[in-house]
């Protein structure tokens, strides 16, 4: 079996898995956060090379007040526990997204973390926090485009290489295969750009139940997919 250099997963379902057990919707985030941990040693013993998360979108900050606050708050918690078991386990980790809309100490336990971890040679771990694909691609043109401004780069230089250069994936190769749980079919601005030649697979199990064997019956659909050179095959 062929096994994907990098895998990315839309973690969906925590509250509607909570909702099922008779809990609040963020005790179904805890437990996520459990299968996250949980994934990271799987995935690596797997062999698979690179592991991104969408853990908290653009428009989640439109949950109820509430709820975004436990979230930060267990984000808080979850950047310091991931520092000691990515140094554990060897394990590079990278924050995708727009941090400045996260509170500044948010903000330097991500720095800290991705310091502390940026020359470790295990999993590569990215974590899509504030993240949307459509606001990174913006982000990624306001960037070019005060380069133009500064006579650091002309228009006519502007390759796809040079847009990758200036995306929060810069030196992180494209998702092999995308996998979203809990049902939904769509990907939601989850890494437009870097999408163009991913399998996607969709499970109807929610994010808290998903486990090593949810995660082997994504790769075997993905090794009936008939894929040359990382791009799908066209018809002859």
């Amino acid at each position: 079996m062929q096994i994907p250099n990098h895998v990315a997963i839309i973690l969906d379902g925590n509250g509607r898995w909570a909702k099922q057990h008779g809990m609040p919707r963020n005790y179904g985030h805890v437990q996520g956060a459990k299968t996250v941990e949980e994934m990271c040693e799987i995935t690596y013993n797997m062999g698979i090379r690179y592991f991104t998360v969408y853990a908290f979108s653009t428009e989640n900050w439109n949950r109820p007040e509430e709820e975004v606050n436990a979230l930060m708050k267990l984000l808080r918690n979850y950047m310091v526990n991931c520092k000691k078991r990515a140094n554990k386990n060897n394990m590079c980790v990278r924050v995708l997204g727009d941090k400045t809309r996260l509170d500044t100490d948010i903000q330097e336990k991500i720095a800290d973390l991705e310091e502390a971890t940026k020359n470790n040679t295990g999993l590569h771990f990215q974590i899509a926090i504030n993240y949307g694909g459509r606001d990174e691609m913006t982000r990624a043109m306001k960037k070019i485009a005060k380069e133009v401004e500064e006579g650091k780069l002309i228009p006519g230089e502007i390759t796809e290489q040079v847009v990758e250069e200036h995306l929060d994936t810069q030196g992180i190769p494209d998702p092999d295969l995308l996998i979203r749980t809990c049902g939904e079919q769509r990907i939601s601005n989850f890494l437009l750009w870097q999408n163009a030649y991913t399998e996607f697979y969709f499970t109807e199990v929610a994010w808290p139940d998903f486990s090593k064997e949810e995660l082997e019956k994504a790769i075997a659909a993905y090794n009936q997919r008939d894929r040359k050179f990382g791009k799908i095959k066209e018809e002859s």
